[in-house]
């Protein structure tokens, strides 16, 4: 059982949670991630590691709150244990020898971009940040970004904050300013993470991106979380979650993702049906 220290709701949609978990904290780098069962009979799903503390040996998870699993997860309270917390699984996302990136987050893919900005910066690497959202009432780790960001860019869809317009505006307004990157690391929506790709392509700029497709056992048996890369299929979980962009196939990715919406919103009804159950 894995105790939950602490539990912060970042916005109405997105909970943030700190977990004892010496052992993966001990071996945890930034682009991993762990799976998890909140309780027993709880269906597995990955979530990216969005901080850890060797010496405390405490794992942080961010996550929205969209499914049936997470749902069930969002019930744990402070003091209360999530029945399985497995990893760290997938491969850390390289960063040594890098001396300018721009990370690019959008929505609660900025919890996955966060860690790897902050140890970009701790390995003295100068970091712009551009991280978007679609209202001022769903950003989250603005302070974060900004005291490991050289320079930063908050956009919002609507403009309650920041700069209206896309993550792909800033971007590209900092690559005509001149900046040249090493590489550009991106993380969030499929359709963000696809669009950031073609602008960086058109600039020659080598880009990242996290990729999070349905899985199940983290290990590569399953086969649920294969991707085309570069006309190779690769599986997320144990080849990634980091490729390069310019050779992922996003159409393939958005269709088998799709897939499974119905299946998904299943899951939610049952829940909350079960939870109706419980209060009555």
């Amino acid at each position: 059982m894995f105790k939950i220290l602490e539990k912060t709701a970042l916005n109405p949609t997105v909970t943030k949670m700190v977990v004892n978990a010496p052992l993966i904290a001990r071996k945890a780098e930034p682009g991993q991630f762990i799976i998890f069962r909140a309780t027993e009979d709880g269906e597995r799903v990955p979530l990216t590691i969005a901080d850890f503390d060797r010496e405390k040996g405490t794992v942080t998870i961010i996550f929205q709150i969209v499914g049936g699993a997470t749902m069930e997860l969002n019930t744990l309270e402070q003091g209360d244990c999530i029945h399985d917390f497995v990893g760290p699984l997938g491969v850390p996302s390289h960063v040594d020898g890098l001396k300018k990136v721009c990370v690019v987050g959008g929505g609660v893919g900025c919890a996955i971009a966060y860690p790897i900005a902050k140890k970009l910066h701790n390995l003295g690497c100068e970091v712009h940040s551009v991280v978007g959202f679609r209202s001022k009432d769903l950003l989250i780790l603005e302070d974060e970004f900004r005291a490991v960001s050289d320079k930063l860019a908050v956009m919002t869809d609507d403009g309650s904050y920041g700069e209206k317009g896309l993550v792909t505006a800033a971007l590209e307004k900092l690559i005509t300013e001149g900046n040249k990157y090493d590489e550009v690391i991106a993380i969030g929506p499929l359709i963000m993470m696809k669009f950031v790709c073609a602008v960086t392509k058109k600039y020659g700029v080598k880009t990242v991106v996290s990729m999070n497709p349905i899985m199940i056992d983290g290990t590569g048996m399953c086969g649920g979380c294969r991707l085309t890369v570069g006309g190779e299929t690769k599986f997320a979980c144990v080849d990634g979650p980091d490729f390069d962009g310019h050779q992922v196939d996003f159409d393939e990715a958005m269709s088998r993702g799709a897939m499974y919406r119905d299946f998904e919103q299943k899951a939610r009804d049952e829940f909350c049906r079960l939870m109706k159950k419980e209060v009555e």
